[in-house]
């Protein structure tokens, strides 16, 4: 087959890009994105499912006689956030906005469906998982849930997420743990509120749920081992409270991260005992609800080196036309690379990692707005990187011959 035009392909991605930038949606909402999504598909020559888990697409692509198939995953929701971009494509939807780049990985994803419909080079099936609301942990699920795996089996899947700070054309990953699980609590305290004026006539909170924050970062410092990586963090303090009055009700709300489900089990033990103590103590009563919302992120070791691999190759064929085959190497070693340490992130991608092997691959996104940031944008120049590693994989992984 012949070659694709690789900067035509640059411009349609960041076209398409810039459209879904400027049409963010939340979880599960993502009806105008997921029929983009399958039109293109479609216009690519993919068999197409629609409405998987919600708003899910799975696009299917199979060359030869190969009778092995891998997955592709990207996430397509945005997020609760009010944009303050003033780009052209800034979102059209008051208080939503694409501020973790998922517009970056759709484009990819279909740009590298374009790439592999258009070129082939591969023997057997590919799956390309277009996946809905990644950033409160329920897509994945909702997909696995409504048959994914016995619907469009495959037997490994790689993922792929920018990453601010991270120069444009660099690649790293690790095996083993990635990301980590994110567990979330909420600790009501009740008494009995009052006259600011008259505390000791009531039962008020507020004093009760200050120490109690203050107590919750003993888990970590005092009940883990030093062995073991915990965060445990305080987000919300509310109470029905106001200045002259002292609150009967404080809500605590916050979220755990641990790698290992032993961890996660003795943080919540730990919270649950504190919290219920130091109610005592104040002669209030404690409500505590946890939840586990993210599992961690657990790299298959063998599929790492096979996506770092892909990334060298997409490196040297960038260079490969300037440079000689030794500064070539150079050149894709010092850009691709294995990251020190996990983050304690969460990623809902690991949801399939319950069921198959895989690898999750961050991909340098330069100097940007971080992730989550009102003023973030995806650096478009990152796109056929992004789409050319993906395309790397599946000819690796499924090669001809």
């Amino acid at each position: 087959m012949a070659r694709l035009d690789l900067e035509a392909l640059h411009r349609d991605m960041t076209a398409w890009r810039r459209d879904l930038h400027a049409h963010p949606e939340f979880g599960f909402e993502e009806k105008r994105t997921a029929a983009f999504v399958a039109g293109k598909l479609r216009e690519f020559g993919l068999d197409v499912a629609e409405g998987i888990g919600g708003t899910g697409v799975v696009g299917t692509l199979t060359r030869g006689s190969g009778n092995r198939a891998i997955a592709l995953r990207a996430d397509m929701d945005a997020l609760r956030i009010a944009e303050q971009g003033t780009q052209a494509w800034r979102s059209q939807t008051p208080g939503t906005m694409h501020a973790c780049g998922h517009d970056g990985h759709t484009s990819m994803l279909l740009g590298a469906a374009k790439l592999l419909a258009g070129e082939g080079d591969f023997d057997g099936t590919v799956r390309f998982i277009f996946q809905p609301a990644e950033e409160w942990g329920r897509g994945a699920l909702a997909m696995l849930d409504d048959g994914l795996l016995e619907r469009f089996p495959f037997e490994e899947i790689f993922g792929l997420h920018n990453m601010p700070g991270l120069p444009v054309g660099h690649f790293e990953t690790r095996s083993g743990p990635v990301m980590s699980a994110e567990d979330n609590f909420e600790i009501v305290l009740k008494g009995l509120g009052g006259h600011a004026a008259r505390p000791h006539a009531g039962q008020e909170t507020l004093v009760a749920a200050c120490a109690l924050v203050v107590n919750l970062q003993t888990i970590v410092s005092r009940r883990l081992s030093p062995a073991d990586i915990g965060v445990v963090s305080v987000t919300e303090l509310i109470t029905d409270g106001t200045r002259n009055a002292l609150p009967g009700m404080a809500r605590i709300l916050g979220d755990c991260r641990s790698f290992r489900p032993e961890v996660s089990a003795a943080i919540e033990k730990e919270m649950r005992r504190i919290g219920e103590g130091t109610a005592q103590a104040y002669n209030v009563e404690a409500e505590i609800t946890y939840t586990r919302e993210f599992v961690p992120l657990i790299n298959d070791a063998a599929l790492v080196d096979e996506a770092l691999a892909a990334a060298r190759t997409v490196l040297a064929d960038d260079t490969v036309r300037v440079a000689a085959d030794d500064a070539v190497r150079v050149a894709a070693d010092d850009a691709v690379r294995v990251a020190a340490e996990p983050m304690t992130a969460s990623e809902d991608f690991a949801r399939f990692l319950d069921h198959v092997p895989g690898c999750f691959v961050f991909m340098g996104n330069g100097d940007t707005a971080p992730l989550h940031n009102p003023a973030y944008d995806f650096n478009d120049e990152g796109l056929l990187h992004g789409a050319r590693f993906h395309a790397a994989v599946v000819r690796r992984r499924l090669a001809v011959g």
